[in-house]
């Protein structure tokens, strides 16, 4: 009865990499249908660090614990705080911790290789879904045949074309703007920047401005240049602006000289406003649709739950269906598991942006970081 079950996940992030891969090992066929016309067909984001609970135990059922050790990074686990005007608050570079990083491509790479072929169905954008009377959805693709299924999972993000068929929640602007930057080959070209985040993260903690650098492998630093603004300004930048950058070196421009030159030096990637669902974002059970990730449970990055979560979601997503009986009591199941934990991440989420772009003073996040909290700009 299991394998008639026919499942369709809507995007191929960590989240719906992870469902897939873990219903395969049971026995379990789904098809993940994503956007993308390859893996490498647009940035993928920064390091991420796993975390024991959700992440790597997400990474263990799915039979990928030794795939992830031979990638895992556990020297660059590393935490520095910096005052604006360069003086070091806090330095711990964390070598006994358990939250090694991994570059989300690599980390998307591992659940690719272990996906049987054709799981995986590239450059498929799923415009919309039809409900059928038997209680299938039809998922609507621009030339393709409409194809039926039993449960679609939204792993598809801020913009999930499921969430509005079981919830009327819509992402709202958080009151901060990411802007995600790049220095490749760090170590060589620019070794005394690279010196300031050392093997880890680094932040720089202004008014209503923060500064941070992770490293990333293959000596790639990521950084995150965030900023309180009004969501109207945001629209007025992109990557390709001149007057973005040089709008970006004003805002910083009472950083000491080290911080300013990381901006000046690095590749502009990507303008992210911080959209965020309701903390404690629910919905009523509605048969044959589910959600994981982001699509559930948007929240800020200031926390690193993002990937964690929605691997979190996934796997015990899979284990309930994996069970046997009644799949849709497996869903609901699910759910009601899901909620709480995705309550209290997001609550911990929104806090942790609220005080780390915020008018107060830098020690701030010295003080976070000593109670072991670290203000993740990444997911």
């Amino acid at each position: 009865m299991q394998n008639a079950l026919s499942i369709a996940i809507l995007g191929g992030g960590p989240g719906g990499l992870t469902l897939a891969r873990i219903l395969h090992l049971h026995g379990i066929k789904a098809t993940v249908f994503e956007r993308d016309t390859h893996a490498l067909a647009r940035p993928q984001g920064g390091s991420l660090d796993m975390h024991p609970e959700t992440g790597q135990r997400a990474l263990q059922l799915a039979g990928l614990h030794d795939a992830f050790q031979a990638l895992a990074r556990y020297g660059d686990q590393g935490n520095r705080a910096y005052a604006p005007d360069g003086a070091l608050l806090f330095d711990d570079a964390n070598l006994d911790g358990d939250t090694p990083e991994i570059d989300r491509s690599q980390l998307r790479q591992i659940l690719l290789n272990a996906l049987p072929s054709g799981c995986v169905r590239w450059d498929q954008k799923v415009e919309a879904l039809r409900p059928l009377p038997d209680g299938r959805h039809a998922l609507v693709s621009a030339g393709v045949e409409d194809e039926a299924f039993d449960l679609v999972v939204g792993a598809d993000g801020a913009s999930s074309i499921v969430r509005p068929l079981v919830s009327s929640a819509q992402p709202a602007y958080e009151g901060v703007t990411i802007f995600e930057l790049g220095i490749d080959d760090i170590d060589q070209r620019y070794p005394a920047l690279a010196a300031l985040s050392g093997h880890g993260k680094m932040f720089v903690k202004g008014s209503n401005t923060l500064l941070a650098a992770q490293r990333n492998s293959n000596a790639h630093v990521r950084l995150y240049a965030a900023i309180r603004m009004p969501l109207d300004a945001v629209r007025s930048h992109s990557i390709t602006s001149p007057d973005t950058r040089r709008w970006l070196a004003s805002t910083f421009a009472g950083y000491a000289a080290p911080f300013r030159e990381l901006i000046e030096v690095a590749t502009l990637l990507a303008v992210r406003p911080m959209l965020a669902l309701p903390v404690g974002h629910r919905w009523a059970n509605q048969p044959g649709l589910t959600l994981i990730g982001d699509a559930a449970h948007l929240m800020s990055p200031f926390g690193g739950e993002g990937a964690n979560g929605a691997m979190a979601d996934a796997a015990d997503l899979a284990l309930l269906l994996a069970r046997g009986g009644e799949w849709r009591e497996a869903v609901l199941a699910y759910e009601t598991m899901m909620f709480p934990r995705a309550e209290a991440a997001a609550f911990g989420a929104g806090q942790g942006l609220r005080g780390a772009v915020a008018a107060d003073q830098p020690a701030h996040i010295a003080r976070h970081m000593q109670q072991g909290i670290s203000p993740r700009p990444d997911k």
